[in-house]
């Protein structure tokens, strides 16, 4: 067999067969053999550049975790926003609905899988805290509108209860506990100066996300 001359042209119509797949089906659904099918590729091919199903999945995240990267920084980085204001339009941008859509579907409850919580758990801890929400925090110290003296831990406490507590792709959670969640967490973080960061938009968005099924079975109905 001759050398693959184009590899990163196979490997994009890999992600992107299992992307489609993904969300069409969810990722319990989705066969390593469907996705082989379905790019038309040998299985020679999908194993010299993935090891499994799981290494595409983590591939395909973390390509639409780049691009919400480069969104987030856009945001970070604003020289028109005080932290506060930072903070409030990260919050919304990172509730877009095609994002979530996405991990919704693609997504099981992450408490039924504890291999994807902890990416999750880690991702809050390494990546988004200290690269997106910290700087923000420190900046909204310096032009006084927050007040904090721990800018670290606040950053993972925010995101942390956000992704975790708040979102229903942890486990399934009812419009009502939603509404409720998001109440508290405005309160909690009121003393900090943060006012009502999770708007009524946001609350929307999140009740919207916990009505959407996950197939609970093999055949059972697609987020499309």
């Amino acid at each position: 067999m001759g050398r693959n001359k184009y590899p990163e042209e196979t490997i994009r119509k890999i992600l992107d067969t299992a992307e489609r797949l993904f969300i069409e089906k969810g990722y319990d659904h989705t066969s390593l053999q469907e996705i082989i099918q379905q790019t038309g590729l040998s299985k020679g091919a999908i194993y010299h550049h993935f090891t499994s199903k799981e290494d595409i999945f983590y591939s395909v995240c973390d390509r639409i975790g780049q691009k919400n990267g480069a969104i987030l920084a856009a945001v970070r980085d604003d020289p028109h926003l005080n932290g506060l204001e930072k903070l409030r339009t990260i919050f919304k941008v990172s509730m877009q609905p095609e994002r979530q859509a996405k991990m919704f579907c693609m997504l099981p409850y992450l408490l039924n899988n504890a291999k994807f919580l902890t990416t999750e758990m880690r991702s809050i801890f390494f990546e988004v805290a200290p690269f997106f929400i910290e700087p923000i925090i420190r900046q909204g110290l310096a032009d006084g509108s927050i007040h904090t003296g721990h800018p670290k831990e606040l950053a993972e406490a925010m995101i942390l209860l956000s992704d975790i507590w708040i979102n229903p792709i942890v486990r399934p959670t009812t419009p009502e506990e939603i509404r409720a969640r998001c109440a508290v967490y405005n309160r909690l973080f009121h003393g900090f100066g943060i006012t009502e960061l999770i708007g009524q938009e946001i609350i929307d968005a999140l009740v919207n996300y916990a009505e959407m099924a996950h197939p609970p079975s093999p055949g059972a109905e697609t987020c499309n």
